[in-house]
């Protein structure tokens, strides 16, 4: 069964999309937690950190190169951003398609904070 994020990939559900090529599409967090808040994933479906193959680590490093260059778009870069991969669970993770959170545009805070 197809997430979410595979069906934005392939435009047969609507976002707001802001770069997308061959390996990765990225789009606006329908729930920003802050000023900009993009999302970025594989076109091809992994579901978790766990399931990343050793053939995957281009695509992983695609990813951040990419986060890298709409951080530069968004006018982010400079004062700084924050990217996040949850896994599973307890890692936050909602959307069982990997993902890689690009959110800044205001000051971040403690990542997690202590207890």
């Amino acid at each position: 069964m197809a997430t979410i994020f595979e069906k934005i990939v392939k435009g047969e559900l609507p976002a707001d999309i802001v770069y997308q090529d061959d390996q990765v599409t990225a789009f606006r967090d329908i729930r920003p937690a802050a000023p900009t808040h993009i999302l970025i994933v594989p076109n091809k479906p992994i579901p978790t950190v766990n399931d990343v193959q050793p053939e995957d680590e281009p695509l992983l490093g695609h990813m951040i190169y990419v986060a890298k260059r709409l951080a530069e778009k968004e006018g982010i870069a400079k004062d700084g951003y924050r990217l996040i991969i949850n896994c599973n669970q307890h890692g936050g993770q909602e959307v069982y398609h990997l993902h890689l959170h690009l959110i800044g545009g205001r000051p971040l805070g403690p990542m997690v904070v202590r207890k």
